[in-house]
């Protein structure tokens, strides 16, 4: 299979098959927590592409060139979350700077990208999977475009939920969970799609 095949196969399995926050169950605080308006959950799904792509990357090139090489491995969970605390900390202050509504909007959320395992999540599988440099930043990207996928889509659907009609014990949270386990098996759909 030629390298560019190879790699879009990568991030569609990410986006649809392998989805972390649908089919993994990784990510989910921020699924629930960030996706009630539409604008605040695209702000969320770019902090996390510009995360989850750049420690895909830097992680990989920590684990190879120092982790391994100084027979540090079984340090690497502790190591790639201080990475991504860094780069979240660097998002912070940016979208502080840039952009400070959409900082106020993503509140508390913006600092849970840290512990957010579906970040962590990606880095491990691109280590266990032996992906090289290349193929490691794609599934970071495709695992966080998957990601924006279902905060967005996720977001849209809690939107119109708003102007249902929905029986007074299943507002709120009750049916945020029922769409998100409908989504989840909608899903589901793609699994067995892509073989990697």
């Amino acid at each position: 299979m030629s390298g560019f095949v190879n790699i879009v196969l990568i991030v569609l399995a990410a986006v649809f098959v392998n989805n972390y926050v649908l089919s993994q169950f990784l990510g989910i605080c921020p699924f629930l927590g960030v996706s009630k308006k539409v604008d605040t959950a695209v702000g969320m799904g770019l902090a996390v592409v510009f995360v989850m792509a750049l420690a895909s990357a830097v992680t990989y090139l920590i684990q190879i060139f120092i982790l391994n090489k100084l027979n540090l491995a079984y340090l690497q969970t502790i190591v790639f979350i201080l990475v991504i605390a860094a780069l979240v900390q660097f998002v912070e202050m940016f979208l502080q700077k840039a952009s400070p509504t959409l900082y106020q909007s993503l509140g508390v959320y913006l600092p849970l990208i840290t512990t957010n395992c579906a970040v962590l999540g990606v880095a491990i599988t691109n280590i266990d999977r032996g992906y090289n440099l290349i193929e490691t930043i794609f599934n970071g990207v495709g695992g966080a475009l998957g990601f924006t996928l279902s905060i967005v889509l996720f977001a849209g659907i809690r939107e119109r939920m708003e102007l249902a009609d929905i029986p007074e014990c299943l507002k709120g949270f009750p049916i945020a969970m029922i769409s998100a386990g409908l989504m989840a098996l909608a899903f589901l759909g793609f699994q067995g799609l892509i073989q990697l």
